[in-house]
Order: structure tokens, then C-alpha cells, then sequence
């Protein structure tokens, strides 16, 4: 019966599959965290947000990528521009262009205590590289790039160009990214690009997790946690 009315209601809200996890992962971040949480905070939006991404897929979605080496290159490339304007100037990102009260400015969200911790260490790298690329590209890619070009947003095939719909998606994903919004920006770029010329949502969330899983190794390797903010 739960299966029925799941299917229900995704026949009669399409968008559901699209915005649940991103909602539901926005969610848990913003929820106030005591001294409890500090270690439980990661399994749990990892549990959760991949429940939620796993009961509401929309099912004209394939969930197996096909161009796994392009979009591996794709990703690792992203990698490389993230961390590229601070390993060649460290203080860039500390310029006011970046570090403003608009903006935000750097600085890891974790608390000491939980830099120390493996565990913590271990499920944040699982919650960036697993959860984060599904819920974001469902969102921003799959629903909002169609969604700006038009409210009834199936109508859109999946990777169609749209300028206004392309162009504000990007924007917006660089907004979302605070202080890093300029290479936010040029991310958004070339993830909405791949998306056109992939026409697929499972190449996008392995470009995307491939990006998060390399930042994540290199913020633990080298003591940047800057990145996770």
C-alpha cells in the first residue's frame, strides 16, 4: 500500500523525485546541532537523503551512467580549478571580492573536536561524494535547468539548451557556493554543459562526485578545511 501511494503521488507531483532529496538535504543541514550531533550528523543525512533519493527516483531517469570516462575527466578537471587559485596565491580567497558580509567568508563549519575525529572525517567524504552530487544534480540540473525554461517542466527534454534556463542555473549554483562563488560559477558552467551534451543525470552525478570525492581526500590530506563549509 506505501508503494501504491508513493506511486501516487509521484504520478501527480513529478517534481517530487527531482526536489525531495535536495529539500530534505537542505533541511538537515540548516537543523541546530548540540554536542550530540557532532558525530551522528553525517550517517544520518547520509541515511536519510539517500532513502528519500532511492523511494522517490522518477523512474524516466537511468540510473547507470554511460560515458563514465568523460565524465570522470570531467570531474577530475573541476577538481583541478577548485583548488587551483589558492595553490598558486594562497590569500586569494581571502581578497573582498570573496570574503564579504554578502558572500560569507571562509572557514570550515566543523568544529575542532570533529576534525579529530576519523569517523566524522570519513562520513563527511561519504555525505560530499554520495548524497551531495545526487540531491544537487537532480535539483539544479535535471528540475531547475527545465524548470526556468518551463513551469511544466517534462515538457523540456532532459539536456535541452536554453539560454535564460542555462545561464540562470549556473548563476545560481555559484551563489549557493558562497565565497567560492566564482569558480562555483564556472562549475555550474560546465556541469549544466555536460548535461547538454550527456542528456544524462546519472553522467552528471558521477562527474559531480568525482569533483567532491577528490576536494574531500585533498581537505584531509592537506589540512584544507576551508573547502567544507
Amino acid at each position: 500500500m506505501a508503494i501504491a501511494a508513493l506511486t501516487s503521488w509521484r504520478e501527480r507531483y513529478p517534481w517530487l523525485g527531482y526536489l525531495s532529496p535536495f529539500v530534505v538535504l537542505i533541511a538537515l543541514i540548516s537543523l541546530p546541532k548540540g554536542q550530540a550531533l557532532i558525530y551522528w550528523e553525517w550517517p544520518i543525512q547520509v541515511a536519510v537523503v539517500g532513502a528519500v533519493a532511492y523511494a522517490t527516483w522518477p523512474d524516466e531517469l537511468p540510473i547507470r551512467p554511460t560515458r563514465w570516462l568523460t565524465s570522470i575527466a570531467i570531474g577530475v578537471l573541476v577538481f583541478g580549478l577548485w583548488i587551483a587559485p589558492e595553490v598558486v596565491y594562497p590569500p586569494y580567497r581571502h581578497l573582498p571580492i570573496f570574503s564579504n558580509a554578502l558572500f560569507g567568508h571562509v572557514g570550515s563549519s566543523l568544529q575542532a573536536e570533529a576534525l579529530k575525529s576519523k569517523s566524522v572525517l570519513f562520513w563527511r567524504t561519504i555525505r560530499a561524494s554520495t548524497v551531495v552530487p545526487i540531491a544537487e544534480e537532480l535539483f539544479w540540473r535535471a528540475w531547475l535547468m527545465r524548470w526556468i525554461a518551463n513551469n511544466d517542466f517534462e515538457k523540456v527534454p532532459l539536456g535541452a539548451y536554453r539560454p535564460v534556463a542555462f545561464w540562470l542555473t549556473a548563476l545560481f549554483f555559484g551563489a549557493e557556493h558562497g565565497p567560492y562563488w566564482e569558480v562555483g560559477l564556472i562549475t555550474g558552467v560546465i556541469y549544466n554543459f555536460w548535461m547538454v551534451r550527456s542528456k544524462s543525470v546519472a553522467d552528471c552525478i558521477l562527474m559531480h562526485a568525482v569533483t567532491n570525492l577528490l576536494l574531500s581526500i585533498y581537505v584531509i590530506a592537506y589540512g584544507q578545511w576551508q573547502y567544507w563549509q
